[in-house]
């Protein structure tokens, strides 16, 4: 009997040494689950949201970790599909333990992601996904957007479209909720801006449509002075390619102009150079941060932190300033420690506030030229900015009823 005991004792010792290693190193580690859109039509702008995202924890371990631990980004390719991406989520909550979500690319996807978080308690931020109602009715404890959403953008490109003096506005979006709520959003705000001016036609077509023939001739006729549009990817470049040829000329007002892959896929600069848009984050932003954050990307990387890569890497340095704060991985701790947190980075200050758990950023203005210092082919220049106060929305008026 006693023998038996002793060669139990030793089987549970030696079982103890196996799993002691793998605890310590689980331990030892903050795992970042990024769910990106990493295959199909929008395969590019989710590998660049991931880069960004893992470039801020290279830099938050070559400077000592996070609470002394090291970061681990883990890439969720979501397929820009919300059951799969939370398929995928849920099986690395369950199997490792994982509590901090990233990403979401597509809104529908950073909804489901939304609720996923809130029924395991974890958290969830983007900034990515940008439709109103997830920081408005549809807001929760568990989920913060660093980024921007679509009213406070709206809300930044129709000041420019004032300012720039236009009467007759044509819009096309694509129809999904980002989309939808990025038009509502302009328009509210161009109403109070500028009652008088005239939107001359509204046209929604589907994410990833290949033929815009049949929209570009309804633009055309209806002869607006200037085209807004809140597309992104192919949906953007495509517009651009197919549109210009018929003869759909006027100047572009756009969320996402400063794209360098969709400026660099039109093969023909003539068919961007003049467009304007608005980001809270471009490499033509004027700030010393930026110029340095620059330099180390190119020169650790050997290309820039064009924008996706840029507004991942600093919504990550923020959820990693919240960690810090908080001093534990504590999801309620990090909550608790997020909310009114100040993040000084590349691009200004940015602020998460308590009552919707939205950032309050600034926008900066774009517009496309021939010559710049980042590529051969057309790019961006500074043209001005929007403050986080210019393009807010008090507490009160989102509809955001936090943890109700």
């Amino acid at each position: 009997m006693r023998a038996k005991c002793v060669r139990s004792i030793g089987v549970f010792l030696m079982v103890l040494t196996l799993v002691l290693p793998v605890c310590a190193q689980a331990e030892d580690t903050i795992k970042l689950g990024a769910v990106q859109a990493l295959s199909g039509t929008f395969k590019d702008i989710g590998e660049r949201y991931l880069e960004g995202a893992v470039y801020a924890a290279q830099v938050i371990n070559e400077n000592g970790g996070l609470l002394g631990k090291k970061v681990e980004v883990i890439p969720v390719d979501s397929e820009f599909n919300p059951d799969v991406a939370t398929r995928k989520a849920t099986k690395l909550i369950l199997r490792d333990g994982v509590k901090f979500f990233y990403g979401g690319t597509g809104s529908t996807v950073g909804m489901a992601m939304k609720e996923l978080a809130k029924r395991h308690n974890l958290i969830f931020y983007t900034c990515d996904a940008d439709s109103a109602s997830m920081t408005g009715k549809d807001c929760s404890r568990n989920f913060f957007r660093p980024g921007g959403s679509t009213d406070c953008r709206s809300f930044a490109v129709a000041q420019l479209t004032v300012k720039m003096g236009y009467k007759k506005v044509a819009i096309i979006a694509q129809d999904y909720s980002m989309g939808r709520e990025a038009v509502a959003g302009y328009k509210k705000k161009l109403a109070q801006l500028s009652p008088d001016t005239q939107i001359v036609i509204e046209l929604y077509h589907p994410a990833g449509n290949k033929d815009y023939a049949p929209y570009v001739s309804k633009i055309i006729a209806a002869a607006p002075e200037v085209i807004f549009t809140p597309n992104w990817g192919n949906d953007l470049t495509l517009l651009l390619k197919q549109g210009r040829p018929m003869g759909m000329n006027q100047k572009i007002l756009a969320y996402f102009i400063n794209d360098e892959v969709s400026i660099e896929a039109l093969g023909d600069d003539s068919l961007m150079i003049g467009n304007m848009g608005t980001e809270i984050y471009n490499l033509a932003i004027p700030t010393k941060k930026n110029e340095e954050f620059i330099a180390k990307f190119h020169k650790d990387k050997g290309y820039y932190p064009t924008w996706l890569r840029g507004k991942s890497y600093m919504a990550t340095m923020f959820w990693a300033e919240a960690v810090k704060k908080a001093g534990t991985t504590d999801v309620d701790a990090v909550i608790k420690a997020w909310e009114g947190l100040t993040y000084d980075g590349p691009a200004g200050l940015w602020t998460m506030r308590a009552c919707d758990h939205q950032g309050q950023v600034p926008y900066w203005y774009s517009e496309v030229v021939k010559e710049n210092k980042f590529f051969k082919h057309a790019f961006i220049k500074h043209v001005g900015m929007a403050t986080a106060e210019s393009v807010e929305v008090p507490c009160e008026e989102t509809g955001c009823n936090m943890g109700k």
